[in-house]
């Protein structure tokens, strides 16, 4: 009996994944779970900022067993020993905002990324933006939404989990909520007879809202996200879109299902809308004001700046050129939000907005962020610990630690001191298991 076309579409479809994703991984020397002694010339813990030198991380099944001074660790004798020359081993890192399902402006732009390439292709990618990801170092992710990819995140999350793929530890947001014809492609400039495929869920209402919120949790999201504005004035100016009402509809019915809240919101009247209905954390927050950021640290609201994502736009729109060029307007106006957050001692979390730019080069947002004021190791806490505590996970990631799971990553130089030195990894562990080593 011959199969169907769909049976047959799917099992192209894996066999692609499995050649053009798994094979990667495999070079790149994916190793199972054993017991480990990791041999750095030094290992930032996160418990402080400064590394020590000559000590020594004991991995046992998946979980981190010791660490401290070489001479007091008491390891098995047939524990494997890696050497780390001239590396620094830091918890793995934590991006906050990331978006596996979009690649770069500048190769395709995000309108015809949604129209024009299928959900199939577009998780093939995402498979590979994934394990470019796990060996830049970055051991965990929050997926931001699959701009007009359906709910492909859990099964990337799935797949990652069951060992179909490499890729990090994901935290997945699914649709993200928008309101109604807010956020394309569309409506202004394209036929309005036209249905076409939107980047987000829209709704309008309360009720609406809601729904979206319970529709989400039940296919599997981790998070909530929601667009508190967008560019939506009669100049493409940045306005709010969902109503404070709706805003809090969301808030309200994610957290009595144990949700936490995400909001895109860029403007000033949107992070306060955001802020005043109770989200968890601010993303982007550009034009926000420091009475706004005074709210934020008053009610414990986390702030991921995504600088990366504006100095991105600015090198494919605004002709910015990286170290010859001065910041574009858009640049300054992100730097003057992230200082005054810094400044009034707002948590701040690392998320880059990493699709707008290349998948594996997510060390840029902590490099930004010592570029605007952080000193290396704040960047390297707000990629760490403090990330781990946004996503409500202290006691499992973010530090080495006894008793943490065994995300691990290690970097030519020290971070602590040089934030450049995360462009260069040289061993990536992700629950005891290996994906880069020397």
């Amino acid at each position: 009996m011959r199969a169907s076309p769909m049976i047959r579409r799917t099992t192209v479809l894996l066999l692609l994944l499995l050649c053009t994703v798994l094979a990667p991984a495999t070079a790149a020397g994916t190793t199972p779970k054993g017991d480990w002694l990791l041999l750095p010339e030094r290992v930032w813990t996160a418990d402080g900022d400064a590394a020590h030198t000559g000590w020594a991380v004991l991995v046992r099944d998946g979980t981190i067993a010791a660490v401290g001074p070489r001479e007091s660790i008491q390891a098995p004798a047939d524990a494997q020993r890696i050497e780390l020359p001239g590396a620094t081993l830091t918890p793995g890192l934590i991006d906050l905002h990331s978006h596996l399902f979009l690649h770069p402006y500048n190769e395709t732009l995000w309108n015809d990324q949604v129209l024009t390439e299928p959900q199939d292709y577009r998780t093939l990618e995402a498979a590979r933006h994934a394990r470019d990801t796990l060996l830049a170092g970055f051991t965990t992710l929050r997926d931001l939404g699959t701009e007009g990819a359906g709910y492909a995140d859990v099964s990337i999350k799935r797949a990652i989990e069951e060992g179909l793929i490499p890729g990090p530890r994901m935290f997945v947001a699914t649709r993200a909520i928008v309101a109604t014809a807010s956020y394309g492609p569309g409506p202004r400039g394209f036929r309005p007879d036209l249905d076409l495929p939107q980047g987000a869920q829209p709704v309008t209402g309360v009720d609406a809202a809601v729904a979206a919120v319970r529709e989400q949790a039940a296919r599997g999201a981790d998070w909530i996200k929601l667009y508190a504005d967008y560019r939506v004035g009669d100049h493409g100016q940045t306005m709010p879109t969902l109503s404070p009402a709706e805003i809090r509809a969301i808030v309200e019915a994610a957290h009595q299902i144990g949700r936490p809240v995400a909001a895109h919101a860029a403007s000033e009247a949107g992070v306060r809308n955001a802020a005043e209905a109770g989200v968890d954390t601010i993303e982007h927050g550009y034009g926000a004001s420091e009475a706004t950021f005074r709210l934020l640290k008053q009610k414990g609201i986390a702030y991921e700046p995504t600088l990366t994502a504006v100095e991105a736009t600015s090198e494919y729109f605004q002709h910015y050129v990286p170290g010859q060029s001065a910041p574009t307007p858009a640049m300054q106006e992100a730097a003057r939000a992230f200082r005054t957050a810094l400044k009034l001692g707002v948590t701040i979390g690392n998320g880059s907005d990493v699709g707008v730019f290349a998948h594996g080069e997510n060390w840029r947002e902590p490099a930004a962020m010592v570029v605007d004021g952080m000193t290396p190791a704040q960047a390297l806490h707000a990629a760490t610990d403090v990330a781990a505590k946004i996503l409500r996970q202290p006691q499992r990631l973010g530090r080495i630690a006894p008793g943490l799971a065994a995300d691990l990553a290690a970097f030519a130089g020290d971070p602590a001191t040089h934030i450049d030195a995360l462009q260069h990894p040289v061993f990536v562990m992700k629950d005891g298991s290996i994906y880069r080593r020397p």
